[in-house]
């Protein structure tokens, strides 16, 4: 008699004590992997064993001789990370923003060519392709307003305006290691460094009308310096882009950071914004000013307040 047909007319005694560790032990079970192979159950008369079986049918026949489901062993956790050891001697600690391990491939934009390094805004790889396409679209926008796109003064305006609107966006086009190319010196200062009234030219994203005004940037070294150039050039990486004025600020104190992780990072905006003045409330005298403080500029009044003073000082 093949032994699965013991199994079936076994009463319902005998069948719970014939499973035990010694007859059906579950580890064998158990120890099946994505191989699928499983421990052999053969009968004196030839039964086929579990893995020779349809998947189906060979799941059943497990239920019916552990009465539990197959379950797989979940692999063991990984070990903690190690806790770095804390600073010696009288060491600023520098600023290390903290990220949420998304990247473009994890977020399923596996070798995208659009991702800018920053951010997950995309860029073209040849932003100068789609001059005919931005070219057409001017176009029609003139004639939506009313206009004859064919007359004199309006022949090549599209594809001035189209042109125009490629370097009022060149940021996209840039990266931050390009930028800085290779100028972050190392040099035994811990003083605040500033740099005050920038020029900065933007566009807003909500009505694609240009905001203006001047950025003021202060950081406090860690044994590194960074080219006082480049951070006139790191407010036009983020500034040549559509853009709001609070997310501007904060991008240009997070890219500092990350040249030099410096103890802390201060960045005030001052700007006009032409949507408020050439439409709606029509406020012409009105600013807007935003800040960032990071490390040192955050948690120390007084550092804060002597970056201010340097910054509002004429």
């Amino acid at each position: 008699m093949s032994f699965t047909r013991q199994l079936s007319e076994m009463s319902a005694s005998e069948l719970n004590d014939a499973i035990d560790d010694t007859n059906f032990p579950q580890a064998h079970i158990l120890s099946r992997g994505r191989n699928n192979s499983v421990c052999s159950t053969s009968s004196t008369s030839g039964t086929s064993s579990l893995a020779d079986r349809p998947p189906q049918q060979a799941e059943d026949l497990a239920l019916a001789m552990v009465g539990t489901p197959i379950e797989e062993v979940a692999p063991p956790a990984p070990a903690p990370p190690a806790v770095p050891s804390p600073l010696s001697g009288n060491q600023r600690p520098r600023l290390i923003l903290k990220t949420n391990g998304s990247t473009p491939d994890s977020d399923g934009h596996e070798k995208c060519t659009f991702h800018h390094d920053l951010e997950l805004d995309h860029k073209p790889p040849t932003r100068e392709a789609l001059l005919p396409d931005m070219a057409r679209s001017y176009r029609l926008l003139l004639g939506g307003l009313g206009e004859n796109p064919d007359r004199q003064g309006l022949i090549k305006t599209p594809e001035r305006a189209a042109k125009a609107m490629l370097y009022f966006t060149k940021g996209y086009d840039q990266s931050l290691e390009d930028v800085l190319n290779g100028a972050v010196f190392d040099e035994d200062h811990d003083e605040m460094v500033v740099v005050k009234d920038i020029e900065m030219f933007s566009m807003c994203e909500h009505h694609l009308v240009p905001f203006y005004g001047k950025v003021s940037i202060g950081y406090l070294p860690c044994n590194k310096i960074l080219g006082l150039s480049k951070l006139a050039r790191i407010v036009e990486i983020f500034s040549r882009r559509l853009q709001v004025q609070e997310r501007l600020t904060k991008q240009i104190a997070v890219a500092v950071t990350q040249a030099v992780q410096p103890a802390g990072v201060a960045v005030v905006v001052e700007g006009v914004h032409m949507c408020m003045v050439m439409r709606g409330v029509q406020k012409i005298n009105s600013k807007t000013v935003t800040s960032t403080m990071l490390g040192v500029f955050r948690d120390d009044p007084k550092t804060r307040e002597e970056f201010l003073n340097l910054v509002n000082s004429k």
